[in-house]
C-alpha cells in the first residue's frame, strides 16, 4: 500500500506520519486490497481536520473528521474509514459466472 501523508498549514513530523501509518494498519487487517492512501492533515483556528482518500480496486473511499486535537481527529477518521471499508467488503461483487436469480433463490 502506498501512503502519502501531507499537511495543509502544518508540517508533518515523523511522529505524526508513524501514528497515521500505525492506525491505517487496522484498516489493512480488515481489507488487504488497498492500493493507495492519501491523507491530508490541516490546521484551522480551533479545529484540526484529517481527510483520507483510500483507493481500492474498483472504488475510492473518502472520509473526513475534525476535532480540537489532531490525534483525536486521526482516531475518529480511522474509525469512520474502518466502518466504510467493512461496509464495502460486505458489498463485494457477485462473480460473473453466477446468475443473480440463483443468489435470490438461496436467500
Amino acid at each position: 500500500m502506498n501512503l502519502n501523508v501531507s499537511g495543509h498549514r502544518l508540517e508533518v513530523t515523523p511522529a505524526i506520519r508513524a501514528y497515521v501509518q500505525s492506525k491505517l494498519e487496522r484498516v489493512t487487517r480488515h481489507f488487504d486490497q488497498v492500493i493507495d492512501a492519501q491523507v491530508i492533515l490541516s490546521v484551522g483556528k480551533l479545529q484540526q481536520k484529517a481527510e483520507v482518500t483510500l483507493h481500492l480496486r474498483g472504488k475510492d473511499l473518502h472520509c473526513a473528521a475534525s476535532e480540537p486535537d489532531l490525534y483525536a481527529a486521526i482516531d475518529r477518521l480511522i474509525d469512520k474509514l474502518d466502518r466504510q471499508v467493512l461496509k464495502h467488503k460486505g458489498k463485494r461483487y457477485v462473480p460473473p459466472n453466477d446468475a443473480l436469480k440463483n443468489h435470490a433463490a438461496e436467500a
